[in-house]
């Protein structure tokens, strides 16, 4: 998992960036006098090292179920999830933070076998469950993955035989929908067959797990090679692999292919794991992977064609990761869009393109290419922060349509359906 495997990069990441002479990170608060430690540590029972307990300064420090949890005092009492300071029925703070005094530290502390207790200087008493504060601790996220994932290439996807999902099934029963959400947020792309081929059934379909993300392309578009737009996916040109809008200062999160004709030969859809790429380069070349997760770029998209004039412009790192657990969340990666690099120092140009040289070098293996006919009647859903896209060229009229769908909704469905997500 991605925060195992990080854990050891993460920690150089650090050293590099508090050995920088421009960009220092202190952990320590500089507004809060320092009080003495209290170095004894306190069991709950006197027979038991299950869960001990210790005062510093500024810190509560907490043994429980194997981890070892720092809790600032601030942080302790502002989480407090009393009647007072959490309102459970829209599950929303109203504790107001700022009214906080930055120097409070609790009168006593309290554990039993399940619960931690607090009493505050002036009388109030905090409450925290144990395995609360084990899984909403820094130290328990940084073992924790956002989202699980299978990482794959063409053979590990083709072996694990997923399948496509009864369009009647996915939209008429959660059972069917559920099982196409499990497909897509491990695998990153997923297949709805018996589709009618129009672009009104499409649109039901894509509705039926997120909001349509309406963009510079419109809500649903025709996708032909008539070049209405000023981009090369407009042509009967082949395509090199590729995330979407990479221009958008947030790329869109998940794309909707449905080929509804195609009189000719060609046209194949490439697909490429994006994540499984990276970890490739991971393992092999991790000070390159570093810096494709931290040296900003911009993409952009110039468009001066009839009735479309656009120019976007988005900033951000090939690689994206959670700073906390170095799981990556995010590709941003297309070579068409990439505008000219400015934002990088000269004396790390150099060292990018050859970090960039090596995931291209992944990105383009063969055996981590996946090539799939869309035909009609099967749709397609591409998770567009982890999956690359593209094409071989074809002849004769091809007929796609689409469109882009809101990340957040996406994964809103999937948690009400009991999905980690």
């Amino acid at each position: 998992m991605w925060c195992h495997r990080l854990t050891h990069l993460f920690s150089s990441t650090q050293c590099l960036l508090n050995r920088g002479s421009g960009h220092q990170i202190s952990w320590q608060p500089r507004y809060r006098k320092s009080l003495p430690a209290v170095s004894r540590w306190h069991h709950m029972a006197p027979a038991s090292l299950n869960c001990a307990w210790q005062l510093h300064g500024d810190h509560l420090e907490l043994r429980y179920a194997e981890t070892l949890m720092r809790f600032d005092y601030v942080w302790l009492r502002d989480h407090c999830r009393s009647a007072s300071c959490y309102n459970t029925k829209t599950n929303q703070r109203s504790l107001d933070t700022a009214s906080v005094d930055l120097c409070i530290k609790p009168k006593t502390v309290r554990v039993d076998e399940t619960t931690l207790f607090l009493t505050w200087p002036d009388g109030h008493v905090t409450r925290y469950g144990l395995e609360w504060l084990v899984k909403n601790s820094y130290e328990g996220q940084k073992r924790q993955v956002m989202h699980p994932r299978i990482l794959w290439n063409a053979e590990i996807y083709q072996q694990a035989q997923v399948p496509s999902v009864d369009c009647q099934s996915f939209l008429e029963t959660n059972e069917g929908l559920k099982e196409f959400l499990q497909n897509f947020l491990l695998y990153g792309i997923a297949f709805v067959e018996n589709v009618p081929p129009t672009k009104e059934d499409t649109e039901i379909l894509a509705e039926r797990i997120s909001l349509i993300r309406e963009t510079i392309y419109g809500r649903m578009w025709y996708f032909t090679s008539d070049f209405s737009r000023g981009d090369t996916a407009y042509t009967k040109l082949a395509l090199d692999r590729h995330t979407d809008t990479t221009y958008f200062q947030e790329p869109c999160g998940i794309q909707v292919f449905h080929c509804l004709k195609h009189e000719g030969t060609g046209g194949r859809t490439l697909l490429v794991d994006g994540f499984y790429a990276a970890e490739q380069v991971l393992q092999r070349a991790p000070e390159e992977f570093e810096l494709l997760t931290t040296v900003p770029l911009k993409h952009e998209y110039i468009e001066n064609v009839v009735g479309s004039h656009n120019h976007m412009i988005g900033i951000g790192p090939v690689l994206n990761i959670y700073p906390w657990n170095n799981e990556l969340y995010l590709i941003r990666y297309n070579n068409y869009d990439r505008a000219v690099i400015n934002t990088v120092p000269y004396d790390v140009v150099h060292r990018w393109y050859a970090a960039h040289r090596t995931l291209t070098t992944e990105l383009r293996r063969p055996e981590n290419e996946l090539w799939v006919k869309l035909k009609p009647g099967k749709a397609l859903f591409v998770d567009n922060w982890r999956i690359l896209h593209g094409r071989e060229s074809f002849t004769g009229y091809r007929q796609l349509c689409g469109c882009y769908l809101t990340r957040d909704d996406m994964l809103n469905t999937a948690r009400f359906l009991g999905l980690q997500a």
